[in-house]
């Protein structure tokens, strides 16, 4: 019997500790890393810190660092080396000459995930324009891995026929691409107009945090969810009635610490969603032990789109994942946010937030209540403002 199940790929991922970022929160960004590519179907079986003042311009993690994976990789032969930032196109043909094997930089791990997810011809689409502007500036490099089109995480190429020799039709591509977007970002502009009568709600939160499973709950439908990070890239839009009070509920893609930037762009209309909402609804995963910084991420991403203004509901989810440490009665230190019970945590800077805080399961489906009641009243004010004529506003 032949065997036909894919071979998983393994990965060695590398981090550089700063003056900026400590060896622990090197050590969450790798975990991170790490189920990054888990999620692009790899196997990380190592991990490797280098403590920098900066990264290095060359080489990234210095020379001495490179010669002490070089020497683990000839014992331990792998078939990646995936760094948690973006490298330059000169960083990597230096690392490449020294690792002898494939280096992806996070970017080009996040491209590859998309293009394992996209599903819909617009999700392409869009995908296919931030793979060919990253491609871009690493084109002489680039080439040999398009010229067979070969399988793999990191290789799967924008999707061409033929391959692309010239920057000039690589350019061409692009501007294809996004006429193309363009065409489509209008009827979906169109699209919201005439969706414009009802008040729009859009979950919004760092990608794993639960968005999907509300939406299924809160509209009774069923959408893709999963364990994996990005597992929603379209937007998916459900009309939900709460007592008599209908909504708009959309669905979008999961913000992450360093989205590239040819993503933020060419998601454009996706986004669209998230700026012409009336209400957001940001969702953190409580349990997760860097959740403030995740939702610190998310805030900025909203700055970043024009969309930080928006009435919010904070929902803090996974609280049926949330391990409280007791800390000893003779421990002087400190306590952390590991050391404080749920209860606790609400009383510390979420309640001062002047934002509707919630703490909610929706596995377990603890609080449920709370959530549709707070979203009813955070609608009905968006109602009574917009139709105040209208005292009773009913479903259609």
């Amino acid at each position: 019997m032949i065997e036909t199940a894919p071979v998983k790929e393994t990965a060695v991922l590398i981090g550089l500790s700063t003056y900026q970022q400590d060896q622990e929160q090197t050590r969450e960004y790798l975990d991170e890393l790490a189920f990054l590519v888990e999620t692009a179907g790899g196997i990380p079986v190592e991990r490797f810190i280098q403590k920098l003042v900066h990264a290095d311009s060359r080489t990234y993690v210095g020379s001495g660092k490179l010669k002490e994976i070089r020497a683990w990789m000839e014992e331990n032969p792998v078939d990646m080396a995936v760094f948690d930032d973006e490298l330059s196109p000169s960083q990597i043909r230096n690392i490449e000459a020294v690792l002898q094997c494939r280096i992806l930089d996070r970017n080009n791990l996040i491209l590859d995930i998309f293009a394992r997810r996209a599903v819909t011809s617009y999700a392409r689409t869009q995908v296919e324009l931030a793979q060919n502007e990253y491609l871009l500036p690493r084109l002489t490099r680039m080439w040999t891995h398009l010229e067979k089109q070969r399988g793999g995480i990191g290789l799967r190429g924008p999707g061409e026929q033929e391959i692309e020799t010239d920057r000039r039709i690589l350019r061409y591509r692009i501007s294809l691409l996004k006429d193309k977007l363009a065409e489509i970002d209008k009827q979906m502009a169109t699209q919201r107009k005439s969706r414009r009568d009802m008040v729009r709600v859009a979950l919004v939160g760092y990608t794993n945090v639960g968005k999907s499973t509300i939406m299924n709950m809160l509209s009774k439908s069923e959408l893709f969810a999963e364990n994996k990070l990005f597992a929603t890239l379209d937007t998916t839009v459900r009309k939900v009635v709460i007592e008599t009070q209908p909504f708009l509920l959309s669905d979008t893609v999961g913000f992450i610490r360093k989205l590239p930037h040819s993503l933020v762009e060419s998601f454009k209309s996706t986004l669209d969603e998230v700026r012409e909402a009336d209400i957001l609804v940001h969702i953190a995963d409580i349990s997760h032990p860097g959740f403030e910084e995740q939702i610190n991420v998310v805030k900025q991403t909203l700055t970043d789109i024009k969309a930080s203004d928006k009435p919010t509901i904070m929902v803090f989810n996974k609280i049926d994942a949330y391990r409280f440490v007791e800390k000893d009665a003779d421990d002087l230190s400190p306590a952390t946010k590991e050391n404080l019970s749920l209860e606790e945590l609400e009383k510390t800077w979420m309640a001062h937030e002047n934002l509707p805080s919630l703490f909610i399961s929706a596995t377990t489906k603890q609080n449920i209540d709370k959530l549709r009641d707070t979203l009813y009243r955070e609608v009905r004010k968006i109602v009574t403002l917009r139709y105040p004529e209208n005292q009773i506003y009913t479903a259609s």
